[in-house]
Protein backbone atom coordinates (compact mmCIF):
# COMPACT_ATOMS: atom_id res chain seq x y z
CA UNK A 1 0.00 0.00 0.00
CA UNK A 2 3.00 2.58 0.94
CA UNK A 3 4.61 1.72 -2.38
CA UNK A 4 1.67 1.87 -4.46
CA UNK A 5 0.64 5.87 -2.48
CA UNK A 6 4.67 6.68 -3.21
CA UNK A 7 4.22 5.79 -6.99
CA UNK A 8 1.15 8.15 -6.93
CA UNK A 9 2.83 10.97 -5.52
CA UNK A 10 6.34 10.17 -7.30
CA UNK A 11 3.93 10.52 -10.58
CA UNK A 12 1.70 13.06 -9.43
CA UNK A 13 5.15 15.46 -8.94
CA UNK A 14 5.93 14.34 -12.97
CA UNK A 15 3.04 15.47 -14.04
CA UNK A 16 3.15 18.76 -11.71
CA UNK A 17 6.93 19.39 -13.53
CA UNK A 18 5.64 18.44 -16.68
CA UNK A 19 3.27 21.49 -16.68
CA UNK A 20 5.30 24.03 -15.03
CA UNK A 21 8.07 23.44 -17.78
CA UNK A 22 5.15 23.37 -20.31
CA UNK A 23 3.80 26.84 -19.09
CA UNK A 24 7.33 28.04 -18.58
CA UNK A 25 7.58 27.52 -22.55
CA UNK A 26 4.39 28.90 -23.46
CA UNK A 27 5.07 32.04 -21.04
CA UNK A 28 8.30 32.44 -23.01
CA UNK A 29 6.84 31.64 -26.48
CA UNK A 30 4.77 34.54 -25.55
CA UNK A 31 7.48 36.80 -24.81
CA UNK A 32 9.27 35.83 -27.93
CA UNK A 33 6.19 36.66 -30.01
CA UNK A 34 6.41 39.92 -28.46
CA UNK A 35 9.69 40.33 -29.27
CA UNK A 36 9.11 39.30 -32.89
CA UNK A 37 6.13 41.49 -33.23
CA UNK A 38 8.28 44.92 -32.89
CA UNK A 39 7.65 47.56 -35.38
CA UNK A 40 10.34 49.46 -37.15
CA UNK A 41 10.34 52.63 -39.80
CA UNK A 42 13.86 52.48 -40.71
CA UNK A 43 16.57 54.88 -39.01
CA UNK A 44 16.73 58.43 -41.28
CA UNK A 45 19.96 57.45 -42.82
CA UNK A 46 20.73 53.72 -42.53
CA UNK A 47 20.21 51.76 -45.91
CA UNK A 48 17.77 48.78 -45.27
CA UNK A 49 18.42 45.24 -46.65
CA UNK A 50 15.94 43.48 -49.03
CA UNK A 51 12.35 43.33 -48.52
CA UNK A 52 9.37 40.22 -48.27
CA UNK A 53 8.78 38.76 -51.40
CA UNK A 54 6.17 40.13 -53.28
CA UNK A 55 5.70 43.43 -51.01
CA UNK A 56 6.27 46.77 -52.08
CA UNK A 57 8.21 49.51 -49.90
CA UNK A 58 7.26 52.84 -50.52
CA UNK A 59 9.29 55.74 -48.08
CA UNK A 60 9.13 59.12 -48.77
CA UNK A 61 11.27 61.62 -47.08
CA UNK A 62 10.37 65.35 -46.95
CA UNK A 63 13.30 67.59 -45.58
CA UNK A 64 14.27 71.58 -45.55
CA UNK A 65 18.14 72.18 -44.88
CA UNK A 66 20.28 75.46 -44.88
CA UNK A 67 23.84 76.52 -43.95
CA UNK A 68 25.21 77.23 -40.51
CA UNK A 69 28.24 78.38 -41.26
CA UNK A 70 30.91 75.69 -42.75
CA UNK A 71 34.09 73.74 -42.08
CA UNK A 72 37.26 75.18 -43.33
CA UNK A 73 40.14 72.83 -44.73
CA UNK A 74 41.64 72.13 -41.69
CA UNK A 75 38.53 71.70 -40.32
CA UNK A 76 37.90 75.24 -38.37
CA UNK A 77 34.47 76.55 -38.54
CA UNK A 78 33.67 79.62 -40.50
CA UNK A 79 30.77 81.36 -40.43
CA UNK A 80 28.18 81.09 -43.74
CA UNK A 81 28.01 83.02 -46.32
CA UNK A 82 25.22 84.80 -47.44
CA UNK A 83 23.01 84.96 -49.06
CA UNK A 84 22.47 81.24 -47.48
CA UNK A 85 21.79 78.19 -49.74
CA UNK A 86 17.85 76.85 -48.93
CA UNK A 87 16.56 73.77 -50.34
CA UNK A 88 13.60 71.83 -49.75
CA UNK A 89 13.65 68.01 -50.66
CA UNK A 90 11.70 64.94 -51.30
CA UNK A 91 13.30 61.67 -51.62
CA UNK A 92 11.12 58.78 -52.30
CA UNK A 93 12.81 54.74 -52.06
CA UNK A 94 10.63 52.34 -53.98
CA UNK A 95 11.38 48.79 -53.22
CA UNK A 96 10.03 45.41 -54.26
CA UNK A 97 10.91 42.12 -52.93
CA UNK A 98 11.31 39.79 -55.86
CA UNK A 99 11.99 36.54 -53.94
CA UNK A 100 13.02 36.11 -50.14
CA UNK A 101 16.48 37.21 -50.89
CA UNK A 102 16.17 39.45 -53.90
CA UNK A 103 14.68 42.94 -53.80
CA UNK A 104 15.17 46.03 -56.67
CA UNK A 105 15.33 49.42 -55.48
CA UNK A 106 14.80 52.58 -57.38
CA UNK A 107 15.14 56.11 -55.24
CA UNK A 108 13.78 59.62 -56.84
CA UNK A 109 14.47 63.20 -55.94
CA UNK A 110 13.06 66.17 -56.06
CA UNK A 111 14.80 69.18 -55.16
CA UNK A 112 13.75 72.87 -54.86
CA UNK A 113 16.94 74.95 -54.01
CA UNK A 114 17.11 79.54 -53.41
CA UNK A 115 19.33 82.01 -52.41
CA UNK A 116 17.48 85.30 -51.23
CA UNK A 117 17.75 87.83 -53.99
CA UNK A 118 20.06 85.28 -55.95
CA UNK A 119 18.46 82.83 -58.19
CA UNK A 120 16.04 80.16 -57.49
CA UNK A 121 14.80 76.78 -59.15
CA UNK A 122 12.78 76.93 -62.38
CA UNK A 123 9.80 75.22 -60.16
CA UNK A 124 10.89 71.49 -58.32
CA UNK A 125 13.52 69.83 -60.19
CA UNK A 126 14.01 66.09 -60.67
CA UNK A 127 17.68 64.61 -59.89
CA UNK A 128 19.58 61.95 -60.88
CA UNK A 129 17.93 58.48 -60.02
CA UNK A 130 19.76 55.39 -58.44
CA UNK A 131 18.71 52.30 -58.95
CA UNK A 132 19.88 49.09 -56.77
CA UNK A 133 19.43 45.45 -56.54
CA UNK A 134 19.98 44.37 -53.20
CA UNK A 135 21.09 40.44 -52.44
CA UNK A 136 20.58 39.32 -48.80
CA UNK A 137 24.04 37.31 -48.33
CA UNK A 138 23.32 35.87 -45.08
CA UNK A 139 20.21 35.35 -43.46
CA UNK A 140 20.04 36.39 -39.54
CA UNK A 141 20.32 34.02 -36.35
CA UNK A 142 19.71 35.76 -33.32
CA UNK A 143 20.46 32.77 -31.51
CA UNK A 144 24.06 32.74 -32.50
CA UNK A 145 24.83 36.63 -32.44
CA UNK A 146 24.81 36.19 -37.25
CA UNK A 147 23.38 39.81 -38.65
CA UNK A 148 21.88 40.02 -41.79
CA UNK A 149 24.29 40.82 -44.37
CA UNK A 150 23.14 42.40 -47.64
CA UNK A 151 25.47 43.59 -51.25
CA UNK A 152 24.03 46.36 -52.65
CA UNK A 153 25.08 46.65 -56.61
CA UNK A 154 24.04 49.19 -59.18
CA UNK A 155 23.97 52.56 -61.02
CA UNK A 156 23.00 56.21 -60.08
CA UNK A 157 21.42 57.73 -63.79
CA UNK A 158 22.24 60.79 -65.18
CA UNK A 159 18.24 62.30 -65.31
CA UNK A 160 18.81 65.71 -63.41
CA UNK A 161 19.56 69.41 -65.37
CA UNK A 162 22.99 69.74 -65.23
CA UNK A 163 24.07 71.97 -68.07
CA UNK A 164 23.04 75.22 -70.57
CA UNK A 165 21.20 76.36 -66.70
CA UNK A 166 18.78 78.96 -66.68
CA UNK A 167 20.14 79.47 -63.11
CA UNK A 168 22.47 77.85 -61.17
CA UNK A 169 19.70 76.40 -59.00
CA UNK A 170 18.38 74.37 -61.63
CA UNK A 171 21.66 72.02 -61.38
CA UNK A 172 20.48 68.92 -59.17
CA UNK A 173 22.38 66.49 -61.85
CA UNK A 174 26.01 65.50 -62.64
CA UNK A 175 25.40 64.64 -66.33
CA UNK A 176 27.35 61.00 -65.76
CA UNK A 177 26.68 57.54 -64.94
CA UNK A 178 27.96 56.81 -61.41
CA UNK A 179 28.20 52.95 -59.74
CA UNK A 180 27.54 52.43 -56.55
CA UNK A 181 27.57 49.62 -53.95
CA UNK A 182 27.36 48.83 -50.40
CA UNK A 183 27.54 46.32 -47.81
CA UNK A 184 24.90 46.09 -45.23
CA UNK A 185 24.68 44.14 -41.66
CA UNK A 186 21.43 44.05 -39.47
CA UNK A 187 21.13 42.96 -36.16
CA UNK A 188 18.06 42.75 -33.40
CA UNK A 189 19.11 42.20 -29.67
CA UNK A 190 16.39 41.67 -26.80
CA UNK A 191 17.46 43.99 -23.58
CA UNK A 192 16.22 44.06 -20.21
CA UNK A 193 12.69 44.99 -19.81
CA UNK A 194 11.97 43.07 -22.99
CA UNK A 195 13.14 46.29 -25.24
CA UNK A 196 14.44 45.38 -29.13
CA UNK A 197 17.74 47.29 -29.89
CA UNK A 198 18.20 46.53 -34.06
CA UNK A 199 21.62 47.30 -35.07
CA UNK A 200 22.86 48.73 -38.39
CA UNK A 201 25.82 48.96 -40.18
CA UNK A 202 27.16 50.02 -43.71
CA UNK A 203 29.77 50.86 -46.14
CA UNK A 204 28.77 52.61 -49.51
CA UNK A 205 30.94 53.35 -52.46
CA UNK A 206 30.27 55.50 -55.44
CA UNK A 207 32.53 55.89 -58.29
CA UNK A 208 31.71 57.44 -61.59
CA UNK A 209 31.87 55.54 -64.85
CA UNK A 210 31.38 58.00 -67.53
CA UNK A 211 32.49 61.97 -67.84
CA UNK A 212 29.79 64.53 -68.41
CA UNK A 213 29.60 67.03 -71.87
CA UNK A 214 29.45 70.16 -70.26
CA UNK A 215 28.10 73.52 -71.91
CA UNK A 216 27.48 77.15 -70.53
CA UNK A 217 26.35 76.93 -66.92
CA UNK A 218 26.49 73.86 -64.99
CA UNK A 219 26.45 72.51 -62.06
CA UNK A 220 30.24 72.05 -62.34
CA UNK A 221 30.34 75.74 -61.56
CA UNK A 222 30.68 76.94 -65.32
CA UNK A 223 30.08 80.09 -67.39
CA UNK A 224 28.06 80.74 -70.12
CA UNK A 225 30.56 79.86 -72.97
CA UNK A 226 32.18 77.01 -72.08
CA UNK A 227 32.79 73.70 -73.45
CA UNK A 228 34.20 70.66 -71.84
CA UNK A 229 33.42 67.65 -69.53
CA UNK A 230 33.49 66.91 -65.92
CA UNK A 231 33.00 63.53 -63.74
CA UNK A 232 32.15 63.68 -60.11
CA UNK A 233 34.76 62.37 -57.95
CA UNK A 234 35.09 58.87 -55.85
CA UNK A 235 32.70 59.47 -52.96
CA UNK A 236 31.11 56.94 -49.85
CA UNK A 237 29.80 57.15 -46.70
CA UNK A 238 30.00 54.64 -43.33
CA UNK A 239 27.73 54.50 -40.60
CA UNK A 240 25.64 52.62 -38.12
CA UNK A 241 22.56 53.36 -36.39
CA UNK A 242 20.58 52.45 -33.07
CA UNK A 243 16.74 51.58 -32.68
CA UNK A 244 15.57 51.19 -29.45
CA UNK A 245 12.17 49.89 -29.10
CA UNK A 246 10.28 52.09 -26.06
CA UNK A 247 7.48 50.27 -27.02
CA UNK A 248 6.12 48.35 -29.69
CA UNK A 249 4.72 51.13 -31.35
CA UNK A 250 7.54 53.89 -30.41
CA UNK A 251 10.65 53.85 -31.45
CA UNK A 252 13.77 55.85 -30.02
CA UNK A 253 16.45 56.59 -33.15
CA UNK A 254 20.24 57.37 -33.85
CA UNK A 255 22.35 57.68 -36.71
CA UNK A 256 26.18 58.45 -36.89
CA UNK A 257 28.27 58.36 -40.17
CA UNK A 258 30.60 59.74 -41.83
CA UNK A 259 30.80 61.06 -45.05
CA UNK A 260 33.98 61.48 -47.65
CA UNK A 261 34.28 63.04 -51.38
CA UNK A 262 37.14 63.80 -53.96
CA UNK A 263 36.94 66.90 -55.92
CA UNK A 264 35.23 66.28 -59.23
CA UNK A 265 37.66 67.18 -62.43
CA UNK A 266 36.91 69.55 -64.90
CA UNK A 267 38.36 70.46 -68.35
CA UNK A 268 37.29 72.43 -71.31
CA UNK A 269 37.58 75.85 -72.34
CA UNK A 270 35.80 78.96 -71.25
CA UNK A 271 33.93 82.00 -73.33
CA UNK A 272 37.67 83.01 -74.47
CA UNK A 273 39.37 80.45 -75.52
CA UNK A 274 41.37 79.65 -72.74
CA UNK A 275 42.01 75.74 -71.30
CA UNK A 276 40.91 75.27 -68.21
CA UNK A 277 42.06 71.77 -66.31
CA UNK A 278 41.26 71.65 -62.82
CA UNK A 279 39.96 69.75 -59.90
CA UNK A 280 37.90 70.57 -57.25
CA UNK A 281 38.53 70.08 -52.96
CA UNK A 282 38.02 67.05 -51.58
CA UNK A 283 35.78 66.87 -48.24
CA UNK A 284 35.00 64.94 -45.47
CA UNK A 285 32.28 65.33 -42.68
CA UNK A 286 30.57 63.76 -39.70
CA UNK A 287 26.69 63.38 -39.02
CA UNK A 288 24.28 62.75 -36.56
CA UNK A 289 20.63 61.94 -37.22
CA UNK A 290 18.48 61.48 -33.71
CA UNK A 291 14.87 60.75 -34.17
CA UNK A 292 11.66 59.40 -33.10
CA UNK A 293 9.36 56.71 -34.66
CA UNK A 294 5.90 55.89 -34.32
CA UNK A 295 4.31 52.63 -36.00
CA UNK A 296 0.40 52.34 -36.17
CA UNK A 297 1.21 48.98 -37.40
CA UNK A 298 3.86 46.31 -38.62
CA UNK A 299 3.37 47.88 -42.17
CA UNK A 300 3.08 51.62 -41.71
CA UNK A 301 4.90 53.83 -39.39
CA UNK A 302 5.98 57.36 -39.43
CA UNK A 303 9.85 58.68 -38.31
CA UNK A 304 10.99 62.47 -37.22
CA UNK A 305 13.84 64.01 -36.64
CA UNK A 306 16.97 65.94 -37.78
CA UNK A 307 20.53 65.79 -39.65
CA UNK A 308 22.99 67.18 -38.02
CA UNK A 309 27.11 67.98 -39.45
CA UNK A 310 29.15 68.69 -36.52
CA UNK A 311 32.68 68.08 -37.56
CA UNK A 312 34.50 67.97 -41.22
CA UNK A 313 36.54 69.67 -43.67
CA UNK A 314 35.58 71.82 -46.86
CA UNK A 315 31.84 71.22 -46.09
CA UNK A 316 28.68 73.24 -45.08
CA UNK A 317 27.66 72.85 -41.77
CA UNK A 318 24.08 71.88 -42.36
CA UNK A 319 20.83 71.58 -40.15
CA UNK A 320 18.14 69.67 -41.66
CA UNK A 321 15.37 68.46 -40.04
CA UNK A 322 13.35 65.65 -41.94
CA UNK A 323 10.48 63.35 -41.48
CA UNK A 324 9.28 60.08 -43.53
CA UNK A 325 6.37 57.95 -44.03
CA UNK A 326 7.29 54.03 -44.10
CA UNK A 327 4.26 52.03 -45.89
CA UNK A 328 4.24 48.00 -47.01
CA UNK A 329 1.63 46.66 -49.74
Amino acid sequence: MRARLKNLLRVDKELSVKKAVFCFLVFAGGFSSAHAGQWYTGSLVSPSGTTREGVLNVEPYFSYSQPLGSFGPHGRTLPASHPLQRMFSNSTLWKYGISQDFSIQIHTIVDYGWKHADGHSHGPKTGDVPVDLIYRLVRPDPRRYIPALNLFAGMIFPTGDYKKLHDIQDGVGSGAYVFRFALTAQSTYTLPGHHELRVRAWNWFRRAVTSATLTDETSYGTAYGFRGRGRPGMSGQSGFSLEYGLTQKWVLVMDLARDWSNGSVLRGHDSNGTYVSKMGSANTDWQIAPAFEYNWNANWGIIAGAVSYFSGHNKNIQVSPQFALNAMF
